[in-house]
């Protein structure tokens, strides 16, 4: 939340990531480092993609809300993504193309199964990771 959003070496690999087809997966406030990512076309990262993260009501029921710079959801939804929330603590995976995200510690299981998922389905001529 605090060095995530602003590191140009995480964007470009993301924005890397993205535009060669590959997997980027994020759980909890992982997805913090996507808030500035634009893609090469000048589009946001997130921009129309279904996506998840630590919710505005986990962040108020853990009180952590005055003590980080800003709350995930709102950040995400302003870059335009398409923010799913279940209700808190809930185990919560979206997956978008090769986008994949968790909203809390609680989903990192089932993001990892994703991942595998996801990985089972590359052919052997895909870019590897």
């Amino acid at each position: 939340m605090f060095d995530l959003p602003d590191d140009p070496g995480l964007q470009q690999l993301i924005r890397e990531f993205t535009e060669t087809d590959r997997i980027v997966a994020a759980v909890c406030h992982g997805p913090a480092g996507f808030v500035n990512v634009t893609l090469s076309d000048g589009r946001h990262l997130v921009e129309g993609k279904k996506i998840t993260g630590f919710t505005n009501e986990e962040e108020r029921a853990a009180r952590m809300d005055e003590h980080i710079p800003f709350l995930l959801e709102d950040r995400l939804r302003k870059a335009g993504a398409v923010f799913v929330a279940k209700p808190k603590w809930a185990k919560h995976v979206e997956v978008d193309g090769k986008l994949l995200t968790g909203q809390n510690p609680q989903s990192s299981e089932a993001a990892a199964h994703e991942v595998v998922e996801l990985l089972s389905g590359i052919t052997a001529t895909a870019p590897r990771v």
